[in-house]
C-alpha cells in the first residue's frame, strides 16, 4: 500500500521540472518527494513489526509447551501411520507362508500322534529295552576293569544284534557303533599290555584275547606282538646312561642277553607252529605267509645290538675290553639256542677295536718320547740306584725281563712303559688276526722314535762335548740293541709263529720270513741311527718256536703243499726276504707287498689243512683265537712309577 501511495505521487510531479541545481546530497530522497504525511509510515511499520514479533514471542513464550506437544503428536502419528502400513504389508505378504505352515503343523501332528502311539508300545517292553541300551555302559566297565572276557562276550551280542536288526532300527546301530569304540580301547589296552614288561604266562591271555576280537590275521598278529614287544625293548635300552661307554655297552649287553631271549623263547610258545628259522633254507616253509617274520626281527635287533657295540667301542673304555668281549659271547651263545648265533659277527668289530686302542696308545707314547727328547740333556742323567726299586715292580718272569740298562735313559725308560702297557692291553684281546696291524704299528712307532733321535743328534751335534757324544752314543746302543730286540721279542710272545702258522696251514719257520707277521725289521728299524751306535750288534733275530717240529708227515707234506701254493703265489717270496736282510747293508728297504701276504693267506687257507679248534668257544671265528701270550707281559713299570724313580735317582745323586 505504502508502494502505491509513493507510486501515485511520483506519477502527479510534472515531469519539466529540472532538479539539476539542487542540492540533495544531505537529505532523504523521500521525504522530499513524499507528502508530509507519508514520511512518519515506514516508522510506523517498523514498530508495527516489532510489536507484531513481540506479541508472536510472548504468545510462543506462553504456548511453547502446547507447540512441542503438538508437533510431537504430529510427528508420532505420522511414525505409527508408517508402521502400521509397513506391517500391513508385511502381514499381506506372509499370510500364505501362514497357510502353508498350517498345513505342516497338521502333518506334524499326525506324526507326533503316531510317535506317541509308539512311545507307548515302547513303554509296554521298558526293561528290555533298558538292557540293551545298558550294553554300551556294561561293555565300557567291563574294559575298564580288565574283564576281557565279559566284554568280548558282549561284543559278540552285540554284533549278533546288529546284524539282525541294524538295518531297521538305528537304535541298534547306534549301539554297535558303541561297542565297536570300546573294543578299539580294549583292543589298545591289549597292545599297550605288550609294550610293557609282561612275562610268559600274561603274554599267552593277551594274544588269546586279540585272537578272540579277530581284528588280526595270524601274520600281522606275529608282526604287533614283535612290534609292541620290541618297542618296549626299545624303551629299556633307552633308560641306559650312556654318559660312560664301559658301563653302556655292559649293560646293553646283559639287557639284550635276558629280554631278548624272553621275547624270542615268548615268541616261539604263542607261535609254536612256526620255525623261528622258517625261510632260511628257501623251502616249502619259505614260501608261507609270515614265514620270515621272526628271522626279519631278530636280524634287525642283532644287527642294532651290532651297530651300539661298534659305536660304543669306537669311544674311549673305561674298562677291559676282554671282559666285554666275553659278555658279547655269553650273550651270542645264549641267542644260539634259538638259532641267531651272531658271535662271528663280533671278530672283526672287536678287532678293529683292540688295533685301534693298540694304535692310539703307540701315538700317545711316541708323542711323549718326542716331548721328552726336546728337554733331553746328556749331562744330567740319573743313576742306576733305583734298579732295585723297578725290579721289585716287576713281574716274576725269569725268560722275558726288560733291560735295566733302560733306567739310565728317562725317554727310553718311559718309552718302554708305554708300549708295554699296549701290550698289556693288546693281549687282553689279542686276535692272530691282528699280527700284521699290530706289527706295522709297533714298526711305524720306532721308526718315528729313531726319527727323533737321529733329529736330535743333528741338531745338538755342533755343541756335544766328547763326554756327551759318548753319552748318545750308549743311549743309541741301548736303543738298538736292547730295547728293540726286547719290544720284537714282547710282541713274537704275544703273536707266536708257531699259532700263526696253524692258523695259516704252514710251519714257523715259514712265517718268520714274512714281513710284520708278529716280528719287527730290526736291523731295517735301527739303520738310520747306525753310525751313532759303536758297539752295533747285527743280529737281532728271535728263535722261532719249534712246537710243530714233532709234526707228523701227513702234516709236513700239507705245509709242503702250502709252501707249493705260497710260491706258486710269490715265486720270488726267498728271494724278497734274503733282499730284506740284506737291506740294512745296501741301505734299502724292500718290504712284501700287503696284497701278497694276503694271497698267502687266501692260499694257506684253501688247502686241505686242518684248522686248531679252542674247545670253549666253538662259534667264534679262527682268526679270535687268543694267542698263548705271556702270564703278564713284562713291564718295566707305570709311567708314573717310571718317573719317580727316575727322581729318587736324581735326589740320591
Amino acid at each position: 500500500m505504502c508502494h502505491a501511495k509513493m507510486a501515485a505521487a511520483a506519477a502527479s510531479v510534472e515531469p519539466a521540472v529540472d532538479f539539476s541545481d539542487c542540492d540533495y546530497s544531505n537529505k532523504d530522497l523521500f521525504s522530499v518527494i513524499a507528502p508530509p504525511g507519508e514520511a512518519q509510515e515506514p516508522e510506523r511499520l517498523a514498530e508495527e513489526k516489532a510489536l507484531v514479533l513481540e506479541q508472536t514471542q510472548k504468545l510462543a513464550f506462553e504456548n511453547y509447551k502446547t507447540f512441542i506437544k503438538t508437533a510431537q503428536c504430529s510427528k508420532d502419528i505420522f511414525k505409527e501411520f508408517g508402521v502400521v502400513e509397513g506391517k500391513l504389508d508385511a502381514l499381506q505378504v506372509k499370510l500364505p507362508e501362514f497357510a502353508k505352515k498350517c498345513q505342516q503343523f497338521g502333518q506334524q501332528s499326525q506324526q507326533i500322534t503316531t510317535r506317541w502311539r509308539q512311545m507307548s508300545q515302547m513303554l509296554s517292553k521298558h526293561p528290555q529295552l533298558l538292557e540293551v541300551l545298558e550294553l554300551s555302559q556294561l561293555m565300557e566297565t567291563c574294559v575298564r576293569n580288565g574283564c576281557y572276557d565279559e566284554a568280548l562276550e558282549l561284543a559278540a551280542y552285540v554284533r549278533r544284534l546288529e546284524r539282525k536288526h541294524g538295518r531297521d532300527i538305528p537304535l541298534v546301530a547306534s549301539l554297535g557303533a558303541e561297542v565297536r569304540e570300546w573294543q578299539q580301547l580294549m583292543l589298545s589296552q591289549l597292545v599297550g599290555q605288550l609294550r610293557s614288561n609282561l612275562q610268559l604266562p600274561a603274554c599267552l591271555r593277551v594274544i588269546g584275547y586279540l585272537r578272540r576280537m579277530d581284528v588280526f590275521s595270524e601274520p600281522q598278529l606275529r608282526v604287533r606282538f614283535l612290534q609292541a614287544r620290541g618297542s618296549w625293548f626299545d624303551s629299556v635300552l633307552n633308560n641306559i646312561p650312556k654318559k660312560d661307554a664301559y658301563t653302556h655297552l655292559t649293560r646293553v649287553v646283559e639287557a639284550c642277553r635276558v629280554h631278548l631271549f624272553d621275547i624270542v623263547t615268548q615268541y616261539r610258545a604263542i607261535f609254536s607252529d612256526d620255525d623261528p628259522l622258517a625261510g632260511l633254507g628257501g623251502g616249502k616253509d619259505s614260501d608261507q605267509p609270515g614265514a620270515t617274520i621272526f628271522y626279519s626281527w631278530i636280524t634287525s635287533q642283532v644287527s642294532r645290538f651290532l651297530a651300539t657295540v661298534e659305536q660304543d667301542l669306537s669311544q674311549e673304555l673305561t674298562g677291559r675290553l676282554d671282559a666285554v668281549l666275553s659278555q658279547c659271547m655269553y650273550f651270542g651263545l645264549s641267542l644260539s639256542r634259538v638259532g641267531a648265533d651272531f658271535r662271528p659277527l663280533l671278530a672283526r668289530k672287536f678287532q678293529e677295536a683292540a688295533s685301534a686302542r693298540f694304535r692310539t696308545a703307540l701315538a700317545q707314547a711316541t708323542d711323549r718320547f718326542g716331548e721328552m727328547m726336546q728337554s733331553f740333556t746328556l749331562t744330567t742323567l740319573p743313576s742306576m740306584a733305583p734298579a732295585a726299586m723297578l725290579m721289585s715292580t716287576l713281574t716274576a718272569q725269569e725268560s722275558v725281563q726288560p733291560p735295566f740298562s733302560l733306567l739310565e735313559f728317562e725317554p727310553l725308560s718311559q718309552y718302554c712303559n708305554a708300549v708295554l702297557g699296549a701290550f698289556n692291553e693288546l693281549r687282553l684281546c689279542a686276535c692272530l688276526s691282528l699280527a700284521r696291524e699290530a706289527t706295522q704299528a709297533l714298526d711305524a712307532s720306532l721308526r718315528a722314535v729313531v726319527a727323533t733321535i737321529v733329529e736330535y743328534h743333528v741338531s745338538e751335534e755342533p755343541t756335544l762335548t766328547e763326554k756327551e757324544v759318548e753319552t748318545l752314543s750308549r743311549f743309541c746302543a741301548c736303543f738298538a740293541n736292547e730295547l728293540v730286540p726286547f719290544l720284537n721279542t714282547c710282541l713274537s710272545l704275544i703273536f707266536p709263529a708257531a699259532e700263526i702258522g696253524k692258523l695259516l696251514g704252514v710251519p714257523p719257520s715259514y712265517v718268520a720270513k714274512l714281513e710284520h707277521m708278529g716280528h719287527l725289521q730290526c736291523d731295517d728299524i735301527v739303520q738310520p741311527m747306525r753310525h751313532l751306535v759303536s758297539d752295533f750288534e747285527e743280529d737281532f733275530s728271535v728263535p722261532v718256536s719249534t712246537d710243530l717240529d714233532d709234526l707228523d708227515d701227513s702234516t709236513t707234506g700239507e705245509a709242503t703243499e702250502a709252501d707249493v701254493a705260497v710260491n706258486a703265489a710269490e715265486p720270488s717270496l726267498s728271494e724278497t726276504a734274503s733282499a730284506g736282510e740284506a737291506a740294512p747293508a745296501a741301505g734299502k728297504e724292500e718290504d712284501l707287498p700287503e696284497s701278497a701276504a694276503n694271497n698267502i693267506v687266501e692260499e694257506a687257507d684253501a688247502l686241505p689243512v686242518e684248522q686248531p679248534v679252542v674247545a670253549e668257544s666253538p662259534a667264534v671265528d679262527s682268526s679270535m683265537v687268543e694267542s698263548p701270550a705271556v702270564d703278564k707281559p713284562p713291564v718295566v713299570a707305570e709311567p708314573a712309577v717310571a718317573e719317580s724313580s727316575v727322581a729318587d735317582s736324581s735326589a740320591e745323586s
